[in-house]
């Protein structure tokens, strides 16, 4: 586990770009891993600017998200497939085919199954984290089993206030209560693996992440047993490494 820390959240999201513009160069027919949230929203802002003004291409890239949540349509203004597009795809030359998101709708089981066969056939080249104030990657609540697959997930409470916070005007009630997501396994596989932190509220969870035990009340300790991890923090994040 590789730990850079930069100074704000802008110099964060520049380092990962990079990072993502490089593969993309070297690998057209990259597998790439993304995910959702406030954490990646200004590195999905660097990577269209780039595509609009250096031409980098994703027109052989294929995409595979991290989570969904359940029940809403992707035309819902709060769903991840309605992010995505908005924040990245809609900016980018990615064929539509090749984007894929975890579904939210239909039978939880099949859904489940059907998003990890293709996981196991698409190895993503990388695979991009945040990381929930209690550990959280993916939707992978604390107490998640580190063999565990895409599944669909009951929301912890601190998950529901923070994305009430961040996205739904401070309503829990609007929140969903449950999504579907990747599993911490299938995450594992990928070959490489950036997660982004940014903020004070971040720290603890940092901190544990990077230092504490590997234990599933800290989803994201797992991370430590991967081959291949890059942790990008602003200061603030990484207050409680120092």
């Amino acid at each position: 586990m590789k730990v850079i820390i930069k100074k704000n959240y802008e110099e964060v999201s520049q380092y990962v770009a990079q990072e993502i513009i490089h593969l993309v160069n070297v690998h057209p027919r990259a597998v790439l891993g993304l995910a959702t949230g406030s954490s990646p929203i200004r590195t999905y802002e660097l990577l269209k600017e780039d595509h609009m003004n250096n031409g980098t291409s994703y027109k052989q890239v294929c995409s595979y998200n991290l989570d969904e949540y359940s029940g809403l349509t992707p035309d819902h203004p709060q769903s991840y497939h309605y992010f995505m597009h908005k924040q990245l795809f809609d900016g980018l030359d990615i064929r539509p085919e090749n984007i894929h998101l975890p579904d939210g709708e239909t039978d939880p089981e099949k859904a489940c199954a059907h998003y990890s066969a293709m996981l196991k056939k698409h190895p993503r080249d990388l695979q991009l984290l945040g990381v929930g104030s209690n550990g959280h990657i993916g939707f992978n609540e604390p107490g998640t089993s580190f063999d565990s697959h895409t599944h669909k997930v009951a929301l912890k409470e601190s998950t529901i206030k923070d994305n009430a916070r961040l996205f739904f005007n401070g309503d829990e009630d609007a929140v969903p209560h449950y999504a579907v997501t990747m599993g911490i396994r299938d995450i594992l596989d990928a070959k490489k693996i950036i997660l982004i932190a940014c903020g004070a509220r971040k720290a603890k969870a940092v901190a544990a992440l990077v230092k504490g035990p590997v234990t599933t009340d800290c989803p994201a300790s797992v991370l430590q047993t991967h081959p291949d991890v890059l942790i990008v923090i602003d200061e603030e994040a990484a207050q409680l490494l120092k």
